[in-house]
């Protein structure tokens, strides 16, 4: 039995429904990347990542053939590079495991790499038409503001009522397009602050509105100091050639290059932090010369400020991965071609600007 939430919120999405490129696309293959792109980022970034990937690999057949430094400069910039190491690696147990065909069961999809609950549950309801709900970011604050949900959102009770509440007003046969209707709702009505609540579809349903607390909900836990680190890159130059560091494929950058530095200790000076740092990481001794830009970045749990520097090696020994699960000597033409964190690409650009 269809709910009054769910009439009017597929009323309203019938005609106010974002034109997006993933949807109404025929490939389960195309909703799948979106759903995976889209966590943790917004809409407006995904579209154009979005494009280029698919013209680049049209079919999860193209992606599982690909190689990982492929797929990866793909996504560069998109951040979260496990998305799409998970992304890929998923492809290869589809092409494997499952013939070539993405499953369409919820429980299937979740044992994909890097697919959790609620992308499951959107790509079954939306890709195949499975009465399966979804929680996302937005599904859940539309929720904990329509039924008032006092508890912490994030807490194992406020998920388990949250997930309660979006099966129990899910309309039989509409799911997916009841799914995106609460996400388009809470990314352009029902937003974190401010919310349009005088044109909301279903304002008049809102317990939160009513008693004037939908600025209040979701209760969210409050949030800690972020912490800053300062740390130090090493642009090492020899015979035309720069020598780039390739991040172990597990962990944050997983796979992607960089120029070999570190995290400065208390009480240590940016050169002193540098030199030892490439000692631990190369096993060679550097000598650092010229200051070559400050450069900030926010990650999820921490902030960054990387001091990079122009530096030479001292020694006839040759720089050793130590920890690094690959080194590279190579021409400053060709830094376009490795797929670079944020930070890192703005160096590399610097030093094709300045040859």
């Amino acid at each position: 039995m269809e709910t009054e939430i769910a009439r009017r919120l597929l009323n309203w999405y019938q005609t106010s429904q974002r034109r997006l490129p993933w949807r109404g696309h025929a490939d389960p293959y195309a909703v799948w990347v979106s759903e995976i792109m889209l966590q943790q980022t917004r809409v407006e970034t995904v579209i154009p990542y979005f494009e280029r990937w698919m013209a680049r690999f049209p079919t999860l057949a193209d992606l599982a053939r690909a190689g990982e430094q492929e797929v990866l400069q793909a996504w560069e910039g998109l951040g979260y590079y496990s998305r799409a190491r998970n992304l890929h690696r998923a492809a290869q147990v589809v092409m494997e495991k499952h013939g070539g065909r993405l499953p369409s069961t919820r429980d299937e999809l979740e044992k994909l790499p890097g697919v959790g609950r609620y992308t499951a549950g959107a790509i079954a309801s939306i890709a195949f038409g499975r009465d399966e709900p979804a929680l996302d970011g937005n599904i859940r604050r539309v929720f904990a503001r329509l039924f008032d949900v006092t508890v912490p959102a994030r807490s194992p009770e406020g998920e388990r009522m949250l997930w309660q509440l979006a099966a129990e007003n899910l309309p039989p046969g509409r799911a997916g397009d009841f799914n995106q209707a609460v996400m388009d709702l809470g990314a352009t009505i029902c937003t974190p602050r401010m919310p349009a609540c005088l044109v909301c579809p279903v304002e008049a349903l809102c317990l939160a509105r009513q008693r004037g607390v939908q600025e209040e909900r979701p209760v969210l836990p409050r949030r800690r100091e972020t912490p800053h680190y300062t740390v130090t890159a090493a642009v090492i130059q020899r015979d035309g050639q720069v020598l780039l560091a390739r991040r172990p494929s597990e962990g944050l950058l997983g796979g992607l290059w960089e120029f070999p530095g570190g995290k400065q200790e208390p009480e240590e000076t940016l050169e002193a932090c540098l030199e030892r740092e490439i000692r631990e990481e190369l096993g060679v001794q550097i000598q650092v010369g010229a200051h070559l830009g400050i450069y900030q970045h926010a990650y999820t749990h921490f902030k960054v400020t990387l001091h990079a520097f122009r530096c030479r090696l001292v020694d006839q020994q040759e720089p050793q991965a130590l920890e690094a699960s690959e080194l590279r000597w190579t021409p400053l033409e060709q830094l376009p071609e490795f797929p670079m964190g944020k930070i890192d690409r703005q160096i590399a650009r610097r030093l094709l600007q300045e040859g």
